[in-house]
């Protein structure tokens, strides 16, 4: 920490004695939480408040990749391809337990994009990024196992290339619990429902689940709420227009496991676009995305009838057994809230993230963020920090680059070594629940298993491998406030549970939350 940020921290009495804070973030999806993090470990007193559950909305319902994004080649976003695939990198240092290669077969088929471009692609890809770790790019066989008994027989020839996997929603987490550790306040449920510009600060009204309001003030806001980013502008500068965004609906589906082997596929669709199969949750292979125009209310999103049949038609093209919608297990949609370019196709509108900075005069500012990636978050939020330019924060303070997220302090960044030490801490575990909590939490598993020495001591079994002890830890670390929190955010335990067990953990919620504190 620098001289600068200590002083500042004994000049600024409290927040609990003022009332004040250096930042507020509205929003926490992954740009909000990366950016209060960012701020928080520069010294900052951050405020983030979420009208929902972290990761509630865009942030948990993408394809789950961390990476440069191949296609966005062929749009000449080069800059944005070259920026993701060096975070790509830096990402997988610093949280390799939730974080981790996987190589991507690209099929070959005539009529579409030719051999020699996606190989020039690929190289491209490859090389722009100043790739260290991963693996490059070779040619593979298709009529050799193990992709002969996956494939159509008219597929002859693929590339393999690498790519890496995040759990979305556990990045977010990770992220708002770092900015919790230095000094952030983070509020989930609580939606900012006023703000007000006055001539040094702005006043915020913020509304928790229980109705209760609280006014605080603040010397910047940065408004990261995704889908209602204009929303928050029409409120904070009244009586101007905000037509921003541009919302693209996208859908996935997920099936009973489609192939054996732990390799993904992409495959290219006669419309242009791309449809991914990843090997997901161990019994499971995740299908998507679509792109779709979307007016709808962001609150209440489901994947349409006519996605569920673009999904399957278009994998179909390349599977040797066909799926039909029937076939998915469940299904998930989200809204991705995009800088309106005024392109004509959803697909090609960049993903790259746009920033809007309202500061007239010495006015307080907000800074209103559109688009984005997972993968280039964590730069996104330097450059949110940059562009606010506050006095009090030395723009060259960065630090997240190589700093480990909660439980990614791994020796050596290296999981397989990791969990070898683990299976000999833990020889009373199923084999199959540590390796997920091992994935889950990483170093800091023992917070969650506490001083358990046999399954008997993890407290009450929900069902697939989830315990009263890991529960209460999602609690009192994650901000995990109820079964749908812990079952599709924190983890994606639904899909392993019953119904009959998904209903025994809302039951416990209920009776926790009806037990008198002390």
């Amino acid at each position: 920490m620098s001289q600068r940020t200590i002083q500042r921290r004994k000049l600024i009495p409290s927040v609990q004695e003022t009332g004040t804070f250096d930042l507020l973030v509205i929003g926490g999806g992954i740009n909000g939480a990366g950016i209060a993090r960012d701020a928080a470990g520069r010294g900052a007193k951050v405020l983030l408040c979420e009208k929902d559950d972290l990761a509630s909305h865009t942030s948990s319902a993408s394809t789950k990749l961390v990476h440069g994004g191949l296609r966005y080649l062929e749009h000449y976003e080069f800059r944005l391809v070259r920026e993701s695939l060096i975070e790509r990198e830096r990402l997988l240092n610093i949280a390799p337990h939730i974080i981790w290669p996987l190589r991507f077969v690209l099929p070959h088929d005539k009529g579409l994009r030719p051999a020699w471009l996606l190989r020039l692609g690929l190289f491209l890809y490859d090389h722009i990024g100043g790739r260290k770790e991963l693996p490059a790019t070779r040619t593979v066989d298709l009529r050799a196992s193990p992709h002969a008994d996956v494939l159509e027989r008219r597929l002859v020839k693929g590339f393999e290339y690498s790519d890496c996997w995040v759990d979305d929603a556990r990045l977010v987490a990770l992220n708002a619990m770092d900015a919790d550790a230095h000094g952030a306040d983070i509020r989930t449920r609580t939606e900012c429902v006023a703000l007000e510009r006055g001539d040094k600060v702005w006043t915020a009204t913020l509304r928790n689940a229980n109705n209760q309001t609280e006014h605080i003030t603040a010397r910047a806001v940065v408004n990261a709420a995704g889908p209602w980013v204009d929303n928050v502008l029409g409120r904070a500068i009244p009586g101007k227009e905000h037509q921003n965004l541009r919302l693209v609906k996208g859908s996935h589906l997920v099936f009973p496991k489609l192939f054996d082997h732990d390799q993904a596929y992409i495959f290219q669709n006669k419309d242009n676009r791309i449809v991914f199969a990843i090997p997901y949750e161990g019994a499971f292979t995740l299908v998507g995305t679509t792109d779709q125009a979307f007016d709808g209310d962001a609150n209440v999103i489901e994947i349409s009838d006519e996605e569920s049949a673009y999904i399957c038609d278009a994998i179909n093209e390349y599977l040797d057994k066909d799926v039909t919608p029937s076939d998915a297990v469940w299904s998930y949609a989200g809204v991705r809230p995009l800088y309106d370019d005024n392109s004509r196709n959803n697909s090609t509108v960049t993903r790259d993230y746009v920033f809007e900075l309202d500061s007239p005069g010495d006015a307080p500012p907000i800074l209103s963020i559109f688009g984005g990636k997972i993968t280039t978050y964590r730069k996104l939020a330097e450059h949110a920090l940059q562009k606010l330019a506050m006095p009090w924060l030395d723009p060259q303070q960065t630090w997240t680059a190589s700093k480990a997220l909660p439980g990614g302090d791994l020796p050596g960044a290296n999981f397989a070594r990791f969990l070898a030490a683990m299976e000999e801490q833990y020889a009373w575990m199923d084999s199959g629940v540590l390796r997920r909590l091992c994935r889950a939490y990483g170093s800091r598993v023992p917070l969650v298993t506490g001083d358990a020495r046999s399954w008997a001591d993890m407290g009450q079994d929900f069902g697939g491998g989830l315990t009263e002890r890991e529960a209460e830890y999602l609690i009192a670390h994650e901000f995990a406030q109820s079964a749908e929190d812990i079952l599709w955010r924190r983890s994606k335990l639904g899909l392993h549970m019953s119904g009959k067990e998904r209903e025994g953990l809302q039951r416990w919620f209920a009776k926790r939350e009806a037990v008198p504190t002390q």
